[in-house]
């Protein structure tokens, strides 16, 4: 099986679908797209993602598209280790987890948002109390969840779909400089996956089009 992964470095979408790559072993070929520069509305990536987001995964040269979808997909073929629980429960509950992130808080501090705030007149300092405040929002209903089902990661003792899209998530935090203080769960997620080999591999300063150490 061939996987090509089009990708950004410091993307969250991609940056989850390489860590469900990693904690299955598998190996892919990371084929970086320029967002900054708006590779991504090219003709040759459209014409793989005519949503013109990332990430698209090519497998064996057909094309699967969002996040989430890739990443059951891969529980679906890859089924060990597993990225959901066996229990139908326990599932919801990690999709609701991964939903959080993935559905509150991501879509409304990604690049085309910041830059349609940016067109709107919304000068720097505000965009990025716009994206503190959904951060924070998102992290607070999450906090508790990642208490109660946590043991180490962000549900039970192994890394799974909602590590995948919280530690993407951890990190564009720290970007926009949200205070993490009362979020003492999450933090502990953060520390145990940066020490994760596997996880680590997929941090955004180690992938090929990465613009800075």
């Amino acid at each position: 099986m061939k996987l090509t992964l089009h990708s950004a470095w410091r993307a969250s979408a991609p940056y989850r679908v390489r860590i469900g790559l990693n904690l299955k072993g598998l190996a892919y070929e990371v084929a970086p797209v320029d967002l900054v520069h708006s590779q991504h509305h090219e003709a040759a990536y459209v014409a793989l993602n005519a949503q013109r987001l990332l990430p698209t995964l090519e497998v064996d040269g057909r094309a699967l598209t969002q996040s989430l979808a890739i990443l059951e997909w891969l529980d679906e073929t890859v089924p060990e280790p597993r990225l959901l629980p066996a229990d139908p429960f326990d599932r919801a509950v990690v999709r609701a987890m991964a939903e959080i992130v993935a559905c509150d808080i991501h879509p409304l501090n990604n690049l085309r948002i910041l830059r349609a705030l940016t067109g709107l007149g919304v000068e720097e300092p505000a965009r990025n109390a716009w994206a503190t405040r959904w951060i924070t929002d998102g992290f607070t209903a999450l906090e508790p969840m990642v208490a109660k089902h946590g043991r180490g990661f962000a549900f039970g003792d192994a890394p799974g779909l909602a590590d995948c899209c919280l530690v993407p998530q951890i990190y564009n935090a720290e970007r926009f400089k949200v205070d993490l203080t009362p979020f003492p769960a999450i933090r502990a997620v953060a520390a145990r996956a940066a020490e994760h080999p596997t996880i680590a591999a997929a941090h955004p300063n180690l992938q090929p089009d990465a613009l800075h150490a």
